[in-house]
């Protein structure tokens, strides 16, 4: 029999094998992750150099699929002559004011008025509207749009009022005169209107409006259902809304109306789900490439939790007597920023989904006309604004996923013209959205990919737009109209492994004594502040806040570190846990990397310096607590780097100033 020595040993050994099991399970799951991924990623490249514009696959098993809608089908709707073009092209020169359509426009009106089914992905500020206004003015009858807000509403008919395009909304602030009046103008033969607004939750909930509808498409008069921002209906997009997966009875009870669908942000898979959900069996599907060559997009990091001070020189100084918009997180900060910029010198107004209807109409007429010169808003402002001259978007919080981004900021430059979308990213703001999304599909995946939009300094911006909406993107191509690439990708790769361990022992030790650690909580921890008990029993940093928050993010994003969310009645908490790859940092072997700029804040008097440059001073060392640091060549900084597009044109743009 074996001895109590020969067990102890065998015992240490089982536990040092099992130990380096899990290591070695963890490092082939995420080899295997990064082969899915790239595998993923390498399969839809081939799709797009396949060079078809396909449309999206039917819904249902067992039915044979449609042929591709190909570039020569896509090039007979361009350029056929059909019996209506002369009327178009007619009324978008003497209503619309335009000479000329952007890229798709023709091809998607002409789908429509042949009567096909079609989804439309256009970058926000192309022109989307165009392809169902211009169809419904030479129309004998009326066009239905669904759109999500008010704002939105109240915007388009604006512009068609402008026009002289006669244009109707109903929602839930409507009079019942306006009501009665669009009722019954929705089956009169004549059709006193040609396009009718009305929310998702008015199909959902109002019978009379059906009825309404039912009747005038047996008189023939219901031309088409525009969908506007269809993503809505899927819940795997950004802005899902609950009715918008209704809307599925209008192509049931309508069969033979065409449908267009609309959006800026939508990848296939959400397309191939909104099919679904409005029962289009078959709907051509056109995609612009997502680029904006106008916008210059930037990243600035918080330099405290209050950015409204530095967001206020920004508009006093780039941006005097110009329009913009600054997103915000809350309702609360609506108000609260507003009125500080207004303190502050700056003509600005709170838009919210909690003010009354006359004062968000109010706000969105004053800002249009320049009697103000920023909104400050939450989300409900903002799809579908038409204001041509908006010459920034500021973000003081980040948006809570890249789709969202991508449309918010999307506002700035539709006259084609150079506008600037810069987010103020904030350390404590990615946990404030992580509590609001935590019950979203898929929200905290989107989340981090925000987060990894922002702390990324090596990546031109738009390539990382580019994987997320399924492009293939050359940096070039970006001409220097972002911050990465207008600055010369000054970063450096350290190695992170040693400051990456002791944090995770941190969080590791807090757990071990049931303590609960906010990722704030542990900031100040590893920094030398707060619980002395758990000072004592691990070794302190000397980075500086900048530095420690970005690797407390980076382990995070690398799932070194997982979410550990804890629910009351009256909020959401977000602590900080080991997340399934802290087991990796036991193995001696294992590395963990990550890029960081160049030029870090210098540390306040008196504080021991812990910054990048410091930290490189210790290379070679041999202390293996020290970021090893390898220079990355970037590319050469543009000449005078440090103005804006938008900058160098604000003295020749005398006709964007308010007088």
């Amino acid at each position: 029999m074996a001895s109590i020595s020969d067990k102890e040993e065998a015992r240490a050994e089982l536990d040092s094998i099992d130990a380096e099991l899990e290591v070695l399970e963890l490092q082939i799951s995420e080899l295997l992750e990064k082969q899915a991924s790239l595998t993923s990623r390498k399969n839809k490249l081939l799709k797009i150099l396949d060079g078809s514009c396909d449309s999206s696959e039917p819904s249902g098993s067992g039915k044979p699929s449609k042929p591709a809608f190909s570039k020569k089908d896509l090039q007979h709707y361009e350029e056929s002559d059909f019996s209506w073009s002369k009327d178009v092209q007619e009324k978008l020169e003497n209503i619309f004011k335009l000479s000329k359509f952007r890229p798709l426009q023709r091809a998607a009106i002409n789908l429509s008025m042949s009567g096909k089914d079609l989804f439309l992905v256009m970058p926000t500020g192309r022109g989307k509207s165009l392809c169902y206004q211009l169809p419904a003015v030479c129309s004998k009858g009326f066009t239905l749009v669904i759109a999500p807000l008010v704002s939105l509403m109240e915007d388009q008919l604006m512009y068609l009022k402008s026009i002289g395009v006669s244009a109707v909304t109903l929602n839930a602030s409507s009079s019942k005169e306006d009501s009665k009046y669009v009722m019954a103008g929705m089956t009169d033969k004549n059709s006193p209107f040609k396009l009718l607004y009305v929310t998702p939750e008015k199909i959902a909930k109002s019978k009379l409006l059906m009825s309404k509808l039912e009747k005038a498409y047996n008189m023939g008069l219901l031309e088409r259902i525009a969908v506007d921002e269809v993503h809505c209906c899927s819940q795997w997009g950004h802005d899902f809304r609950p009715d918008y997966k209704l809307l599925g009875i209008l192509k049931r009870q309508f069969p033979k109306v065409p449908l267009v669908g609309l959006t800026a942000t939508a990848t296939s898979n959400i397309l191939k789900d909104c099919q679904k959900i409005l029962c289009v069996p078959d709907p051509v599907t056109l995609t612009a490439p997502f680029n904006r060559h106008n916008l210059y997009y930037e990243v600035r990091i918080k330099s405290s939790e209050d950015s409204t001070k530095d967001i206020a020189a920004l508009i006093k100084g780039r941006y005097k007597d110009q329009s913009g918009i600054v997103y915000v997180f809350s309702q609360k900060d609506a108000e609260v920023v507003s009125t500080d910029l207004r303190q502050k010198g700056i003509l600005a107004q709170p838009y919210h989904a909690n003010m009354e209807p006359r004062d968000k109409t109010m706000v969105h007429h004053q800002w249009s006309s320049k009697k103000i010169q920023v909104v400050v808003a939450t989300v409900a402002f903002g799809m579908g604004i038409d204001k041509a001259d908006v010459r920034f978007v500021i973000h003081h919080t980040i948006s809570k996923s890249i789709e969202n981004y991508y449309q918010e900021s999307g506002r700035a430059g539709r006259d084609d013209r150079p506008a600037d979308c810069i987010v103020f990213y904030g350390f404590m703001d990615i946990f404030r959205l992580s509590t609001m999304v935590v019950m979203e599909n898929t929200g905290q995946q989107k989340l981090q990919n925000m987060v990894a939009y922002c702390q990324n300094v090596d990546r031109c911006r738009r390539a990382m737009m580019a994987v997320h909406f399924d492009e293939v993107w050359e940096d070039d191509d970006c001409n220097q109209m972002c911050d990465v690439c207008r600055h010369g990708n000054d970063y450096v790769t350290m190695d992170i492994t040693k400051h990456a361990s002791e944090v995770v022992k941190l969080v590791e030790l807090a757990g071990s004594v049931d303590e609960k650690m906010t990722p704030l909580k542990v900031c100040d921890t590893w920094m030398g502040k707060g619980n002395a008990k758990l000072r004592k029993m691990i070794k302190t940093t000397v980075l500086s806040r900048q530095e420690v928050e970005s690797i407390i993010v980076h382990l995070l994003l690398h799932g070194y570190f997982s979410e550990d969310f804890s629910f009351t009645p009256y909020t959401t908490y977000f602590y900080l846990k080991a997340g399934r790859k802290a087991a990796l940092l036991k193995n001696e072997s294992h590395s963990v990397t990550m890029k960081m700029k160049r030029k870090v804040p210098t540390p306040s008097p008196g504080r021991q310096s812990g910054s990048a440059s410091s930290v490189r001073d210790s290379e070679g060392s041999g202390d293996r607590s020290s970021a090893k640091v390898k220079p990355k060549e970037g590319k050469r900084p543009a000449e005078n780097s440090g103005k804006s597009p938008v900058a160098k044109k604000v003295k020749k743009d005398k006709k964007d100033t308010v007088l």
